[in-house]
């Protein structure tokens, strides 16, 4: 392992516009910047100029679909469905935080290293559940835009084509810094969720017990299966993964940053659950009571309901905030998708650079952007439903990016002394369990409504719990004391904080067990099935039959 130390950060980076000084909408840090913040106030200085990647990441998660779906959960469920939201906050901190250490290590993106790690096959089917889910995403954050701007009496073929020309000029200032200010006054904006939220006059006691104590109103059925997972899939994204791994490296941040990072990531992993708490408790509380509890058709109805129930001001802040979440969703979601397109095409892709220096890059993002707002353009459809769908696609996808995400940060060759630690890699097993099961539970309520959803969901969990203690089993018997004791000694003596990726073209390509094979093809298998009766729920739904 310690032939691959280098002290050459730039090493494996694949733009250099990717290296040099950290200019932050808070502050600039040199590049060869390396004195000790020794004061609380220097410390604070060094993360708010770093501070950024993860913020944006998890802010643009609160997106178009983000505020229909959570409204449509508490439209139709009250606050019982909190608790789904606490449980996710450790899955977004330790997916994110893993991507974070492989920017920082590698200065590679992920969908570049996917191709180079896993080969042009597997490669392709990541980078493809990509583009089709965040293509369909940004489609919901154009149909955000025109109900956002339908409040303010603005016709869709004047909004739709104004927000996508203003989401290009925001992107394409050759200026990183400029791009990052702009998504702090989206941040900003989005605070406007909490005096929304206490307009309702939020139960303080309710919140709390609906926080801690898992329980869905009305029971478990296929319905509520699918806006879990609905609303797993928008708070936990697949974008997410190559959004903050490219970011990272595009604000040229190294190692020497990795806790200030991290600390980003994790304020911003509580931000992003607060905000959809605060746009749950707004639905729930103001239609308590009312005719329009259980009744959620899309966005523009819940916009006019809080007119009715609260105020004229309550509606505006609403479409406000939809129309916020919409722009910064967008923006997000259509810069993960450059990124990736860089990475795989391997043009320059950087925020650095201006259009004349990458083309490809920001052709990338304006293409994708047109084509999204064209098909919102299409009349007459079915638009609350397109983004549940949407997000319920994402859900049942994220474990596949999960499962690159774990095996790549168990690679010894691309992170080194930073692989995954074995309590890290059981938190994922069992993130990836989870997110296998509210999938299973979809596809066998959507073929059999009847089912008994509390049996199989006890079936499926004692299965899960089995097939890790059995896991965990092999893996141990597998290495004998002796190779432990040698990997405890060896690890410490590596200085971490020098290690650095080498060039991809130099690292030797990783070989592929018999049973790694086969579990990737399994996982393909249950992706398509899983897909196939989304889209048959979905049509379902679009019927009104169940």
């Amino acid at each position: 392992m310690a032939k691959n130390l280098s002290t050459n950060l730039s090493s494996a980076v694949l733009d250099k516009a990717h290296v040099g000084d950290i200019r932050g909408t808070f502050g600039t840090i040199k590049e060869q910047d390396f004195a000790p913040r020794k004061t609380w106030w220097a410390r604070f200085r060094t993360l708010l100029a770093i501070m950024g990647p993860g913020l944006i990441v998890m802010v643009g998660d609160n997106d178009a679909g983000g505020v229909a779906t959570y409204a449509q959960a508490e439209q139709n469920y009250g606050t019982s469905l909190l608790w789904v939201l606490l449980l996710l906050i450790p899955i977004l901190i330790v997916n994110q935080e893993m991507v974070v250490r492989l920017g920082l290590v590698t200065g590679v993106g992920h969908a570049k290293l996917i191709f180079e790690r896993f080969g042009r096959f597997w490669g392709a089917f990541s980078v493809g559940d990509l583009f089709l889910v965040n293509c369909l995403t940004l489609v919901t954050e154009f149909i955000g835009i025109d109900l956002a701007m339908s409040y303010f009496e603005v016709p869709p073929y004047i909004s739709v084509p104004v927000a996508a020309v203003l989401l290009i000029a925001c992107t394409m200032t050759g200026s990183f810094r400029k791009w990052e200010s702009i998504m702090y006054l989206f941040i900003v904006s989005n605070l406007l969720t909490f005096p929304l939220a206490f307009m309702s006059r939020p139960n303080a006691g309710s919140v709390i017990h609906d926080f801690v104590v898992p329980h869905i109103q009305g029971g478990l059925n296929s319905d509520v299966m699918l806006l879990i997972i609905s609303m797993v899939g928008t708070t936990v994204a697949p974008w997410q993964l190559f959004f903050q791994q490219s970011n990272v490296i595009d604000k040229r941040l190294t190692l020497r940053w990795m806790a200030y990072e991290r600390a980003d990531t994790i304020i911003g992993a509580f931000i992003v659950v607060i905000g959809a708490a605060a746009l749950i408790m707004t639905t729930a509380f103001a239609f308590h009571g009312t005719n329009l509890m259980g009744h959620f058709v899309d966005a523009g109805t819940i916009s006019k309901g809080l007119a009715a129930k609260i105020s004229p001001l309550a509606r505006a802040f609403f479409a406000f905030i939809l129309l916020n979440a919409s722009l910064i969703g967008a923006a997000a979601v259509t810069l993960s998708t450059s990124y990736a397109f860089g990475d795989v095409f391997g043009v320059n892709h950087s925020l650095h650079r201006s259009v004349k220096e990458a083309r490809g890059f920001y052709l990338s993002y304006g293409v994708l952007i047109f084509i999204a707002a064209g098909i919102v353009l299409i009349p007459h459809a079915p638009l609350g439903l397109i983004t549940t769908a949407v997000q319920a696609l994402a859900g049942i996808l994220l474990p596949s990016a999960t499962v690159f995400l774990l095996l790549l940060c168990n690679d010894k060759d691309v992170l080194g002394p930073w692989v995954n630690k074995m309590w890290l890699n059981v938190v994922n097993s069992i993130i990836v369990g989870v997110l296998v099961i509210l999938s299973l539970i979809l596809a066998v309520t959507t073929l059999y409504p009847h089912f008994d959803i509390k049996l199989l969901t006890e079936v499926l969990s004692g299965a899960l719990i089995f097939g890790l203690t059995i896991a965990g089993f092999l893996y141990y018997s597998q290495k004998s004391k002796t190779e432990i004791e040698k990997i405890e000694k060896v690890q410490p003596a590596i200085d971490r904080h020098l290690w650095r990726m080498k060039p991809l073209n130099e690292l030797q390509k990783p070989e592929w067990s018999k049973t790694r094979k086969l579990g990737m093809l399994l996982l393909r298998g249950y992706l398509l099935i899983a897909v196939i009766l989304i889209v048959v729920k979905v049509v379902q739904l679009a019927l009104g039959t169940h």
